[in-house]
């Protein structure tokens, strides 16, 4: 691969990971949680992994594949910083609810109730385009999304039972991580 297309991968992957430990994580005990998400992240990056497996040094992407990759490397970082800034104190790796917790609403979060999952998307997506060959590409889009379909119903349930119907409202008008779906 040439060196502009490690370049455009690790500037993607840097610039998006930096607002998580800016905002810095919530490591607070939390009142409830529900480890049963962390097969989800299991997933998650497996499905990362997947894409380093194919001779990706090899590949020299299209200029059409670098553009995508930067297009989906952009909005990637947009929503993750985005995100965590509307989360705040509530950002945390893992699913649980903190004692104050609130239900957020604001930013990326009045158009996706898990708006960060579509920054991991579309990270995996220009990762894809980039290093993967299009079968590693698809096995790992279907890996993701069962991982992430995990999260999201662990998450949701958590929600819903800590707010009931001012949740389900919110969950029946956004959609959980990809527009116009669900």
């Amino acid at each position: 691969m040439p060196i502009y297309g490690y370049l455009i991968v690790a500037v993607g992957w840097l610039v998006w990971f930096i607002p998580f430990p800016l905002n810095g994580w919530n490591r607070n005990p939390p009142q409830r949680r529900d480890r049963r998400a962390r097969w989800g992240v299991l997933l998650q990056v497996l499905s990362y992994l997947l894409l380093s497996l194919g001779h990706f040094w090899t590949r020299s992407p299209a200029m059409w594949q670098s553009g995508l990759a930067i297009v989906l490397f952009g909005f990637a970082a947009l929503l993750s910083w985005t995100s965590t800034r509307a989360l705040g104190r509530h950002l945390r790796f893992e699913a649980a609810l903190s004692p104050d917790h609130v239900l957020v609403r604001s930013g990326p979060y009045r158009l996706l109730r898990h708006p960060i999952y579509t920054s991991m998307f579309c990270l995996l997506l220009g990762t894809g385009f980039m290093v993967g060959s299009p079968l590693l590409l698809g096995l790992a889009i279907v890996i993701f999304l069962i991982g992430t379909e995990i999260r999201v119903h662990v998450e949701d349930s958590l929600l819903a039972s800590r707010f009931g119907d001012q949740f389900r409202n919110y969950q029946h008008g956004v959609s959980a991580y990809i527009p116009l779906i669900r």
